[in-house]
């Protein structure tokens, strides 16, 4: 922990966007407790809840094709701050959805509010490689995982009391009001990069990129291998498991809280353990661990503190897999491409997380118990571990450090 303290200090900049993601996650997550509480307080079915799952991903694909050329002809703290706008409203009117026949605003407003996030998390993704180089970077990405799993831990966790003792609307309220803290202290923030303009027009952005990842495909591939990490999206699984499980020894919000916090905490502490000893011989190693971590999960799924227990394990390895593969991604393609090339590795990832997510309502709905469906996921990550050996034996690859 020592490493990410002393780059804190060392980078001011980082440090302000940090204390800003870290808000802007957990009030994030607060809210998501209460959306997915509102949606089975509705008795909504199956398919309702896999589609809002997948919709919180499918905002980030739809838009990520444009965001890349944006992202490369704007200054990146004007952008942000757009973007967070967009936020706090989409958060703020969701205090408007009450029943199922509000349901198409709540798919709109989710759509909007997913869509900023995943636009303001690109940004930021590629503004890290122009302001950090080398291990920094690394421990720069292992830090953003981290920030993201505290927030996911203690957003979860609170925003399962809060909703359960005030009620969803304080928790939208609430969560809009973070969003404004966010919008002042980056306001405050001078970000001093190296901005030049580009002068080819939007659409020869787009096939500049292609003709790149034509000739130097293993960016392709790196964008490819990071979106197996997209095999962790549980939110569509983690509510059907409390609604088929344990809806009747627990409250629906304290719940969803316990075991989406009870898996964070695994993501908090993994990269502190396996972040020094990963190197691109020992990631399939990490790939193999999360196949097994999700099979136990699978195995103890029924028994809510076994589950518990096994989310826990699952998280440990999912950190670090998504941190070394992006780094991996960043070390490897050219400055000029860093908006588009990391728009178009969320659009994949985000792709893979909302294909997930509607797997597992299409499967449950026809009556797949969801062990099973969990199993199956786990086999994705030998899949990705596989892959990941071919990718190593048939591209140069530059190691991170």
């Amino acid at each position: 922990m020592n490493k990410y303290m002393q780059l804190l200090k060392s980078e001011p900049v980082l440090k302000r966007l940090s204390i800003i993601q870290l808000m802007a996650y957990f009030g994030a997550w607060f809210s998501n407790v209460a959306i997915y509480t509102l949606l089975l307080d509705m008795d909504v079915s199956v398919k309702v809840i896999a589609f809002v799952a997948m919709l919180h991903f499918l905002a980030g694909v739809i838009q990520a094709p444009f965001s890349g050329p944006i992202i490369d002809n704007m200054k990146p703290k004007k952008l942000l701050l757009i973007l967070i706008i967009f936020e706090i409203f989409a958060t703020f009117f969701l205090i408007f959805v009450d029943n199922i026949q509000d349901l198409n605003l709540l798919y709109i407003l989710i759509f909007i509010k997913m869509a900023a996030a995943s636009f303001y998390f690109t940004t930021e993704m590629s503004l890290l490689p122009k302001i950090l180089h080398g291990n920094k970077l690394q421990h720069a990405n292992e830090l953003h995982s981290i920030i993201w799993s505290l927030s996911y831990t203690f957003g979860m966790a609170l925003g399962g009391f809060v909703v359960y003792y005030v009620g969803v609307k304080i928790a939208f309220i609430l969560d809009a009001f973070i969003f404004v803290m966010c919008f002042i202290l980056l306001y405050r923030l001078d970000i001093q990069v190296e901005f030049e303009k580009s002068k080819e027009s939007f659409v020869e952005m787009m096939r500049d990129t292609f003709r790149y990842l034509k000739l130097f495909p293993h960016a392709l591939h790196l964008m490819i291998l990071h979106a197996f990490v997209g095999l962790t999206a549980f939110d569509a699984l983690v509510a059907l498991m409390v609604d088929k499980y344990y809806a009747s020894i627990i409250a629906t919000s304290l719940a969803l809280g316990l075991l989406h916090a009870s898996r964070a905490v695994g993501l908090v502490i993994g990269p502190m353990i396996l972040g020094k000893f990963t190197n691109n011989k020992g990631l399939i190693y990490v790939f193999i661990a999360q196949a097994f971590a999700v099979w136990l999960w699978a195995y103890v799924m029924e028994s809510f503190y076994l589950s518990l227990a096994a989310s826990v394990i699952v998280g440990l390895f999912t950190t670090t897999l998504w941190s070394y593969t992006y780094t991996l991604l960043q070390k490897n393609i050219d400055k000029k491409y860093y908006g588009r090339i990391v728009a178009y590795n969320d659009m994949l990832f985000l792709s893979a997380c909302a294909f997930v997510s509607f797997m597992i309502g299409y499967l449950a709905s026809l009556d797949f118990s969801l062990p099973f469906i969990t199993s199956i996921i786990g086999c994705g990550f030998i899949v990705g571990g596989i892959y990941f050996i071919w990718i190593i034996k048939t591209q140069n690859i530059k190691e991170i450090s």
